[in-house]
Protein backbone atom coordinates (compact mmCIF):
# COMPACT_ATOMS: atom_id res chain seq x y z
CA UNK A 1 0.00 0.00 0.00
CA UNK A 2 1.46 3.32 -1.10
CA UNK A 3 0.95 6.70 0.55
CA UNK A 4 -0.54 9.35 -1.74
CA UNK A 5 1.36 12.04 0.15
CA UNK A 6 4.64 10.27 -0.66
CA UNK A 7 3.71 9.49 -4.26
CA UNK A 8 1.34 12.32 -5.31
CA UNK A 9 2.29 12.28 -8.99
CA UNK A 10 2.72 9.04 -10.92
CA UNK A 11 3.43 7.92 -14.46
CA UNK A 12 1.73 4.83 -15.83
CA UNK A 13 3.42 3.07 -18.75
CA UNK A 14 0.96 0.86 -20.62
CA UNK A 15 2.16 -1.82 -22.99
CA UNK A 16 0.49 -1.64 -26.38
CA UNK A 17 0.01 -5.40 -26.42
CA UNK A 18 -2.17 -5.29 -23.31
CA UNK A 19 -4.72 -3.18 -25.23
CA UNK A 20 -5.44 -5.95 -27.75
CA UNK A 21 -6.60 -9.54 -27.82
CA UNK A 22 -6.41 -12.38 -30.34
CA UNK A 23 -9.32 -10.95 -32.36
CA UNK A 24 -9.00 -7.18 -32.16
CA UNK A 25 -6.27 -4.54 -32.19
CA UNK A 26 -8.20 -2.75 -29.46
CA UNK A 27 -9.90 -4.76 -26.72
CA UNK A 28 -12.51 -2.36 -25.41
CA UNK A 29 -13.02 -4.33 -22.18
CA UNK A 30 -9.35 -4.00 -21.21
CA UNK A 31 -9.23 -0.35 -22.25
CA UNK A 32 -12.30 0.46 -20.16
CA UNK A 33 -10.90 -1.53 -17.22
CA UNK A 34 -7.69 0.53 -17.29
CA UNK A 35 -9.67 3.75 -17.67
CA UNK A 36 -11.85 2.97 -14.65
CA UNK A 37 -8.76 2.42 -12.52
CA UNK A 38 -7.05 5.59 -13.72
CA UNK A 39 -10.24 7.58 -13.05
CA UNK A 40 -10.41 6.01 -9.60
CA UNK A 41 -6.85 7.09 -8.83
CA UNK A 42 -7.58 10.61 -10.07
CA UNK A 43 -10.56 10.81 -7.72
CA UNK A 44 -8.29 9.83 -4.84
CA UNK A 45 -6.27 12.95 -5.59
CA UNK A 46 -3.33 11.58 -7.59
CA UNK A 47 -1.94 13.48 -10.55
CA UNK A 48 -1.47 11.01 -13.39
CA UNK A 49 0.64 10.88 -16.52
CA UNK A 50 0.45 8.04 -19.04
CA UNK A 51 2.76 6.77 -21.77
CA UNK A 52 1.32 4.12 -24.07
CA UNK A 53 3.16 1.78 -26.42
CA UNK A 54 2.13 0.80 -29.94
CA UNK A 55 2.99 -2.89 -30.15
CA UNK A 56 -0.60 -3.99 -30.70
CA UNK A 57 -0.56 -2.09 -34.01
CA UNK A 58 3.06 -2.08 -35.17
CA UNK A 59 6.30 -3.50 -33.81
CA UNK A 60 9.26 -1.65 -35.29
CA UNK A 61 12.00 -4.27 -35.26
CA UNK A 62 9.88 -7.09 -36.65
CA UNK A 63 8.26 -4.88 -39.27
CA UNK A 64 11.58 -3.41 -40.38
CA UNK A 65 12.82 -6.90 -41.28
CA UNK A 66 9.59 -8.02 -42.94
CA UNK A 67 9.09 -4.84 -44.95
CA UNK A 68 12.80 -4.37 -45.66
CA UNK A 69 12.85 -0.76 -44.48
CA UNK A 70 15.49 0.96 -42.40
CA UNK A 71 15.24 1.02 -38.63
CA UNK A 72 14.73 4.78 -38.30
CA UNK A 73 11.73 4.79 -40.65
CA UNK A 74 10.29 1.78 -38.87
CA UNK A 75 10.62 3.52 -35.51
CA UNK A 76 8.79 6.59 -36.81
CA UNK A 77 5.93 4.38 -37.97
CA UNK A 78 5.84 2.84 -34.50
CA UNK A 79 5.59 6.30 -32.95
CA UNK A 80 2.49 6.98 -35.06
CA UNK A 81 0.96 3.78 -33.67
CA UNK A 82 1.34 5.15 -30.14
CA UNK A 83 -0.66 8.23 -31.14
CA UNK A 84 -3.53 5.99 -32.27
CA UNK A 85 -3.52 4.18 -28.92
CA UNK A 86 -3.30 7.44 -27.01
CA UNK A 87 -6.36 8.83 -28.80
CA UNK A 88 -8.33 5.64 -28.14
CA UNK A 89 -7.40 5.78 -24.47
CA UNK A 90 -8.30 9.47 -24.30
CA UNK A 91 -11.81 8.76 -25.60
CA UNK A 92 -12.29 6.13 -22.91
CA UNK A 93 -10.94 8.34 -20.11
CA UNK A 94 -12.89 11.41 -21.21
CA UNK A 95 -16.08 9.80 -19.96
CA UNK A 96 -14.93 10.45 -16.39
CA UNK A 97 -12.07 12.97 -16.28
CA UNK A 98 -10.37 15.70 -18.26
CA UNK A 99 -7.35 14.50 -20.19
CA UNK A 100 -5.03 15.66 -22.95
CA UNK A 101 -2.90 13.84 -25.50
CA UNK A 102 0.49 15.45 -26.11
CA UNK A 103 2.62 14.06 -28.93
CA UNK A 104 6.38 14.37 -29.36
CA UNK A 105 5.65 14.32 -33.10
CA UNK A 106 3.47 17.38 -33.83
CA UNK A 107 0.00 16.37 -35.06
CA UNK A 108 -1.98 19.51 -34.33
CA UNK A 109 -5.19 18.29 -36.00
CA UNK A 110 -5.66 15.51 -33.45
CA UNK A 111 -3.63 16.40 -30.34
CA UNK A 112 -1.31 18.94 -28.75
CA UNK A 113 2.44 19.00 -29.41
CA UNK A 114 4.53 18.11 -26.38
CA UNK A 115 5.81 21.23 -24.60
CA UNK A 116 7.06 20.60 -21.07
CA UNK A 117 5.78 23.79 -19.44
CA UNK A 118 2.38 23.40 -21.10
CA UNK A 119 2.21 19.82 -19.82
CA UNK A 120 3.03 20.95 -16.30
CA UNK A 121 0.22 23.52 -16.45
CA UNK A 122 -2.21 20.77 -17.46
CA UNK A 123 -1.11 18.73 -14.43
CA UNK A 124 -1.68 21.71 -12.14
CA UNK A 125 -5.25 21.84 -13.46
CA UNK A 126 -5.71 18.14 -12.53
CA UNK A 127 -5.84 16.94 -16.13
CA UNK A 128 -4.59 13.47 -16.95
CA UNK A 129 -1.83 13.56 -19.54
CA UNK A 130 -1.26 10.92 -22.19
CA UNK A 131 2.13 11.25 -23.87
CA UNK A 132 2.35 9.86 -27.40
CA UNK A 133 5.00 9.70 -30.10
CA UNK A 134 7.68 8.21 -27.87
CA UNK A 135 10.61 10.58 -27.42
CA UNK A 136 10.10 11.89 -30.95
CA UNK A 137 13.36 10.24 -32.00
CA UNK A 138 14.14 6.85 -33.55
CA UNK A 139 16.15 4.19 -31.68
CA UNK A 140 14.45 4.95 -28.34
CA UNK A 141 11.69 2.75 -26.95
CA UNK A 142 8.48 3.89 -25.30
CA UNK A 143 9.94 2.59 -22.02
CA UNK A 144 12.69 5.18 -22.34
CA UNK A 145 10.05 7.77 -23.25
CA UNK A 146 8.10 6.82 -20.12
CA UNK A 147 11.08 7.32 -17.81
CA UNK A 148 12.00 10.57 -19.57
CA UNK A 149 8.48 11.99 -19.21
CA UNK A 150 8.29 10.83 -15.59
CA UNK A 151 11.47 12.74 -14.79
CA UNK A 152 10.36 15.82 -16.74
CA UNK A 153 6.95 15.85 -15.03
CA UNK A 154 8.50 15.40 -11.56
CA UNK A 155 6.72 12.08 -11.01
CA UNK A 156 7.69 10.23 -7.85
CA UNK A 157 7.18 6.69 -9.21
CA UNK A 158 6.63 4.85 -12.50
CA UNK A 159 4.17 1.97 -12.88
CA UNK A 160 4.88 -0.35 -15.81
CA UNK A 161 1.66 -2.17 -16.68
CA UNK A 162 2.31 -5.33 -18.68
CA UNK A 163 0.95 -8.83 -19.21
CA UNK A 164 3.27 -10.30 -16.54
CA UNK A 165 3.14 -9.72 -12.79
CA UNK A 166 6.75 -8.70 -12.22
CA UNK A 167 10.39 -9.24 -13.14
CA UNK A 168 11.70 -12.80 -13.58
CA UNK A 169 15.19 -14.17 -14.15
CA UNK A 170 13.98 -15.53 -17.52
CA UNK A 171 10.85 -15.44 -19.65
CA UNK A 172 7.99 -16.99 -17.59
CA UNK A 173 6.00 -17.63 -20.78
CA UNK A 174 8.63 -19.98 -22.20
CA UNK A 175 10.36 -21.29 -19.07
CA UNK A 176 8.64 -22.96 -16.12
CA UNK A 177 11.74 -22.97 -13.93
CA UNK A 178 11.90 -19.26 -13.20
CA UNK A 179 12.52 -17.09 -10.18
CA UNK A 180 10.60 -13.91 -9.61
CA UNK A 181 12.12 -10.84 -7.98
CA UNK A 182 10.15 -9.03 -5.30
CA UNK A 183 12.78 -6.28 -5.33
CA UNK A 184 15.59 -5.86 -7.87
CA UNK A 185 18.16 -3.11 -8.25
CA UNK A 186 18.71 -1.09 -11.41
CA UNK A 187 22.25 -2.43 -11.67
CA UNK A 188 21.05 -6.03 -11.47
CA UNK A 189 18.51 -5.45 -14.24
CA UNK A 190 21.38 -4.20 -16.40
CA UNK A 191 24.07 -6.73 -15.41
CA UNK A 192 21.73 -9.75 -15.57
CA UNK A 193 20.20 -8.56 -18.86
CA UNK A 194 16.66 -8.82 -17.51
CA UNK A 195 14.39 -7.94 -20.42
CA UNK A 196 11.66 -6.05 -18.61
CA UNK A 197 12.86 -2.66 -19.94
CA UNK A 198 15.66 -1.54 -22.22
CA UNK A 199 18.99 -0.43 -20.76
CA UNK A 200 18.50 3.25 -21.62
CA UNK A 201 15.28 3.38 -19.62
CA UNK A 202 16.78 1.60 -16.61
CA UNK A 203 19.91 3.77 -16.65
CA UNK A 204 17.86 6.97 -16.80
CA UNK A 205 15.64 5.78 -13.94
CA UNK A 206 18.71 4.87 -11.86
CA UNK A 207 20.38 8.23 -12.49
CA UNK A 208 17.23 10.03 -11.32
CA UNK A 209 16.37 7.60 -8.50
CA UNK A 210 12.94 6.90 -10.02
CA UNK A 211 11.41 3.69 -8.59
CA UNK A 212 9.61 1.40 -11.03
CA UNK A 213 6.81 -1.02 -10.18
CA UNK A 214 6.20 -3.80 -12.71
CA UNK A 215 2.77 -5.45 -12.48
CA UNK A 216 0.02 -7.11 -14.53
CA UNK A 217 -2.40 -4.34 -15.44
CA UNK A 218 -4.92 -6.72 -16.99
CA UNK A 219 -6.43 -7.74 -13.62
CA UNK A 220 -9.26 -5.72 -12.00
CA UNK A 221 -8.05 -3.30 -9.30
CA UNK A 222 -4.41 -4.23 -9.98
CA UNK A 223 -3.43 -0.55 -10.18
CA UNK A 224 -6.04 0.97 -7.88
CA UNK A 225 -5.20 -1.40 -5.03
CA UNK A 226 -1.74 0.16 -4.65
CA UNK A 227 -3.41 3.25 -3.17
CA UNK A 228 -6.98 2.30 -2.21
CA UNK A 229 -7.29 0.03 0.84
CA UNK A 230 -10.92 -0.74 0.02
CA UNK A 231 -9.93 -2.58 -3.16
CA UNK A 232 -9.39 -6.18 -2.10
CA UNK A 233 -6.75 -7.20 -4.59
CA UNK A 234 -3.49 -8.88 -3.62
CA UNK A 235 -1.53 -7.45 -6.53
CA UNK A 236 1.71 -9.27 -7.35
CA UNK A 237 4.51 -7.01 -8.51
CA UNK A 238 8.24 -6.24 -8.57
CA UNK A 239 9.91 -3.02 -7.44
CA UNK A 240 13.00 -1.81 -9.30
CA UNK A 241 15.03 0.68 -7.25
CA UNK A 242 18.43 1.18 -5.59
CA UNK A 243 17.88 -1.48 -2.95
CA UNK A 244 19.18 -5.06 -3.04
CA UNK A 245 17.69 -8.07 -4.82
CA UNK A 246 15.03 -10.18 -3.12
CA UNK A 247 13.29 -13.17 -4.68
CA UNK A 248 9.77 -14.16 -3.73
Amino acid sequence: MLDIDEYPRILLKISGEILSNSNDIHNIETINLISREVIGLARLGLKICIVVGGGNIYRGKNAAQKLNIDSASSDYIGMLATVINALVLQESLSKGVECRVLSAIPMRSVCEPYVRKRALRHIEKDRILIFAGGTGNPFFTTDTAAVLRAVEMNCSILFKGTMVDGVYDSDPNSNTDVKKYKNVSYDSVLSKHLKIMDSSAISLARDNNLPIIVFNIGKPNALLSFFDTEKKQNTSFTIINNKGDFNE
